[in-house]
């Protein structure tokens, strides 16, 4: 049976076209994806993000938990910042990547992809092994609302948002009246917010957003312009570009991983020694050199050899150009600049390595 978010109605009276995705009923888009995702690059947009799985880790022994279970340093993370990180398995494949939330002295909050929610608490109750650890799933509890675009600032200070963050941090809010987490992250490469409230609250929330936000030029997003915001901004889709099948390094993401942390965790060996030693696939950004769209899936050639496969791929609506994303073969030749094919139709299509992202981030705030 799909599930549906406390906000669907809400979607089918906007004249949004509903898909299934991850299980739950959602809008992919409600004018056009291109006209959505110009709407978050230039003035600001409001998603329904409540498909994420939110998690709450406390006791006494959750850091030493958290520890066990993710390659980042949480002991390094201060009162209510946040982290990305991922959930390895023991061969340091990814179960899923998450962002964790410093909300209290050992209580914390996991956000976990909505296609993941099952996997990951399997995941993390069978790696409790005695601990001191209480491990809440609230995620049908709570409704989760992205304000997201270079007015999403202004549009929520003018809605009652009166503290301030910096990026990747969160804090409790009143906004209209009612109370809710509100942390400075989002899935757009914009500036923006998302808003983590009780389910009772959130057509009601959803409603003013768009009220306050109509002067900002606020519209709501579907899942197509998410999709093309955070292709553009080179973030990974789990299922697409993140996988058990992959690692963290072979995925790009060696910044997120710690090089220094004492403590052991699921995988950590294979990934050190990929620290150590190089991999043998990697995550490449692609411009396609014609028209033709790379999709998820094609496979991708270097003379002649097939040497990797498209993960995500689409048109980018800020550069005009079709964009990909690709795991290949860890060749030399493969480089920033060097040329490879992509497989369309029966027919090869050139596409230049290309550094990501592909356009400028603008999420990055400090105060």
């Amino acid at each position: 049976m799909t599930k549906e978010t406390y906000l669907h109605d809400k979607h089918v009276q906007l004249g949004a076209k509903m898909v299934d995705f991850a299980g739950w009923s959602m809008p992919v888009q409600y004018t056009s994806i291109i006209e959505e995702h110009k709407t978050v690059r230039e003035n600001v947009g409001l998603f329904d993000v409540s498909h994420m799985g939110e998690v709450f880790v406390s006791g006494k022994e959750s850091l030493e938990y958290l520890q066990r279970i993710v390659p980042q340093d949480i002991s390094k993370l201060a009162y209510e910042k946040a982290v990305y990180c991922q959930l390895p398995n023991k061969k340091g494949g990814l179960i899923d990547d998450l962002i964790i939330y410093k909300l209290g002295i050992n209580y914390y909050l996991i956000i976990c992809n909505a296609s993941r929610i099952d996997e990951d608490l399997n995941w993390m109750v069978r790696n409790k092994k005695g601990l001191d650890v209480k491990i809440d799933n609230q995620s049908h509890n709570y409704s989760l609302l992205a304000v997201q675009g270079p007015k999403a600032d202004a549009l929520l200070r003018k809605m009652g948002l009166d503290t301030m963050q910096n990026s990747f941090t969160i804090k409790p809010a009143t906004i209209n009246g009612r109370k809710m987490l509100v942390s400075r992250t989002g899935y757009t490469g914009e500036d923006g917010y998302e808003l983590l409230v009780e389910n009772e609250f959130s057509e009601e929330l959803w409603d003013k957003i768009l009220e306050v936000g109509n002067e900002f030029g606020i519209k709501p997003i579907g899942l197509g312009a998410r999709d093309t915001l955070r292709l553009e901004a080179g973030l990974h889709l789990y299922g697409n570009d993140l996988s058990e099948d992959t690692t963290p390094i072979e995925a790009g993401l060696s910044w997120s991983v710690p090089k220094d942390k004492k403590e052991d965790y699921n995988g950590k060996d294979v990934i050190m020694s990929q620290i150590a030693n190089g991999v043998e696939k990697k995550l490449v950004g692609l411009k396609m050199l014609d028209r033709a769209i790379a999709r998820h899936e094609y496979e991708v050639y270097k003379d002649g050899e097939k040497v990797g496969i498209v993960t995500s791929g689409c048109v980018s609506p800020t550069l005009g150009v079709n964009i990909a994303m690709a795991y290949v073969k860890n060749d030399k030749n493969i480089c920033i600049g060097s040329t490879v094919q992509v497989m369309i139709r029966e027919k090869l299509h050139d596409a230049e390595v290309v550094k990501r992202p592909f356009v400028t981030k603008n999420n990055k705030v400090k105060l």
